[in-house]
């Protein structure tokens, strides 16, 4: 139980916060008990929402209404046997605040089912708290699985002082060679999604190994272009175990972030091969176990047979090139962002950006900043929002006072119903603080929008992975005129010396950089794994039919293919669920 004497009565708002609480938590656990639809109903507002995370139903599942939440836990119950809720100890106490626009009564609570332990998010209608509005419930550990951190942290017996044996270098040389044996899950992808999920599962046991086309570990922050830095702040992005130092800058800087993946992974003891690139693989249903192709660095071939593949490849995967009239006479040079380091090479001369995405913009801020005369071609309608102020706002939970871990539990509470909602709210207020902002890109001639239905660059980021941009300075200089912009509308096709646009002037140019995207994760896996499971899996990352993240962080279609990517935020967060799964079905809990 939470220890009462964090309240006192001079905090009576506290004090009734907690008597509410405790009072819904030993109503519901009597209706649970009982399996009573109706009483369960009751617990809940009409208009309730519930998100599980594991506990319930084994994956990441929604649901809405009273209705809906009483008959999902009468039929669940029986199996799960879920039980003991209350309060969690040493955790965010009750508070009374409010959540898009909703005054509730916000608190964190422990819980327990047949096989693991839960902790999830409850929120009470201040006005009427009898009634739950939000509730989260999520495992966190499985009995008898429990990860060994903390005071239960393994003693090192095996390698400790281990006179005339093998010592822990030794062993962990040995181990990464996986010569005598197969790995449980092989991750395809050693950036922030790879190593997170493979932190976790080492954590559970699972015998796990990572591979990266790239030479060196974090090369795919490090040979991005040469001025990127995170746009989001620091306390954000921690990776799972290990946070930052407190030294660390706001923003972390991309080869800053590339060297912490290499101490991460010693740190870890990520089983991780460099140079190493997937081929394809094959899925055998009797067997229960995928035949893998991997190339490595000295182009030797070899087959592995691993229970799970993660494809952990980011949501951006295979450069997009989009067939542009005459481009093939272009007699300069094209490569896509994705190849682009840095522009000092083109100082003096004419360098033109297709794409108005934040690779798009940063690449011809880098342009521009090295001395070429840069235009920036924008092809459709583009979100803009501002780093400071606007785009913390979206973070702006992290900022309230509550450690990581809560703040990672409460974030994961809203169903999409809610997380639309909010953005548009957080929405309206970036669009009053980039009024200017807005003004000058709009007066230029620039496509600018709020995102479908108002939800901003968020939204837009989950339903397609694209199509915004947070300013780093590159508006500024559009607005100014010091960066050129081009409306593709406007052009009639590429020629050798440039650009033909549709008023008969040529924009000439030396260097044209295609910021145009990538391809979906769908279209890697049928490149990797064919066509027919291509097809089975379907839609990869995107809003699914149920809000949620298609195919992502839970069991697909495909047995034994699963798929981690996002943000380090995400990564983080659902890495931790991901790893449960899969430590479910290898113990046979699933």
């Amino acid at each position: 139980m939470l220890n009462k004497t964090q309240y006192n009565g001079s905090n009576k708002s506290a004090v009734n916060s907690l008597s509410a609480v405790n009072k819904w938590f030993a109503g519901f656990g009597r209706a649970l008990t009982s399996v009573d639809s109706s009483q369960l109903k009751d617990c809940f507002s009409q208009d309730a929402h519930w998100r599980d995370l594991l506990a319930f139903t084994w994956g990441i599942t929604p649901f809405r209404g009273n209705n809906q939440i009483g008959g999902k836990l009468v039929q669940l119950q029986k199996k799960v046997q879920a039980h003991s809720f209350r309060l969690a100890e040493n955790r965010t106490p009750p508070r009374n605040l409010s959540r898009l626009g909703v005054s509730v009564i916000e608190a964190i609570f422990y819980f327990e089912t047949r096989v693991g332990r839960g902790e999830g998010v409850l929120r009470l209608l201040a006005d009427e708290p009898s009634k739950a509005w939000t509730f989260l419930t999520t495992v966190y550990e499985l009995k008898g699985f429990e990860e060994k951190t903390g005071v239960d942290r393994p003693t090192g017996e095996a390698y400790s002082r281990n006179f005339g044996g093998a010592n822990w270098l030794d062993q962990r040389m040995e181990v990464r060679k996986f010569s005598n044996r197969e790995p449980t899950v092989l991750v395809v992808g050693g950036g922030q999604a790879g190593l997170a999920i493979a932190a976790r599962l080492g954590q559970l046991e699972i015998d796990t190994l990572v591979i990266d086309k790239h030479e060196r570990i974090g090369d795919n922050w490090r040979k991005r272009y040469h001025s990127l830095a995170l746009h989001n702040q620091i306390h954000v992005n921690h990776m799972p175990y290990f946070p930052f130092p407190p030294t660390w800058p706001k923003y972390i800087p991309k080869d800053m972030l590339a060297n912490w993946f290499e101490v991460y992974t010693e740190v870890m003891q990520i089983n991780f091969w460099e140079s190493t690139e997937f081929i394809n693989g094959s899925y055998d249903e009797e067997a229960g176990a995928w035949s893998a192709t991997i190339r490595q660095g000295n182009n030797r071939e070899r087959t592995i047979n691993p229970r799970h593949i993660i494809l952990a490849n980011g949501v951006s995967g295979i450069p997009y090139i989009p067939n542009l009239p005459g481009l093939d006479k272009f007699e300069g040079e094209v490569l896509h962002s994705e190849g682009f380091s840095q522009g000092g090479s083109w100082d003096g001369k004419r360098a033109i950006v297709l794409g108005t995405g934040n690779s798009g913009h940063d690449v011809a801020q880098d342009l521009h900043s090295h001395g070429a005369k840069t235009s920036i071609i924008q092809r459709g309608s583009t979100t803009v929002v501002s780093i400071d102020p606007s785009a913390k706002l979206n973070y702006a939970l992290y900022d309230e006072g509550p450690p990581l871990e809560d703040c990672d539990l409460i974030a994961s509470a809203a169903t999409y119903p809610l997380i639309v909602k909010g953005y548009q709210l957080a929405v309206k207020k970036m669009a009053e603080l980039d009024d200017a902002l807005i003004t000058g890109l709009v007066r230029r001639g620039f496509k600018y929008d709020l995102g479908e239905d108002g939800t901003g660059h968020q939204m837009k980021y989950r339903r397609r992975g694209g199509g915004y941009y947070l300013n780093a300075g590159c508006s500024e200089l559009i607005i100014s005129g010091e960066i050129d912009l081009i409306q593709f509308d406007e052009i009639e096709k590429f020629v050798e010396a440039g650009i033909l646009m549709k008023n008969g002037a040529v924009e000439k140019m030396d260097v044209l950089v295609l910021a145009t995207g990538y391809y979906t994760q769908n279209e890697l896996v049928k490149r990797l794994l064919g066509t027919n499971i291509a097809e089975r899996v379907g839609q990869i990352w995107g809003i699914g039919q149920d809000g949620e993240l298609a195919n992502m962080w839970k069991k697909t279609p495909q047995e034994g293919l699963w798929f981690i990517a996002g943000s380090l935020a995400q990564c983080r967060i659902y890495s931790k669920y991901l790893a449960l799964q899969i430590k479910a079905i290898e113990e046979n809990l699933i």
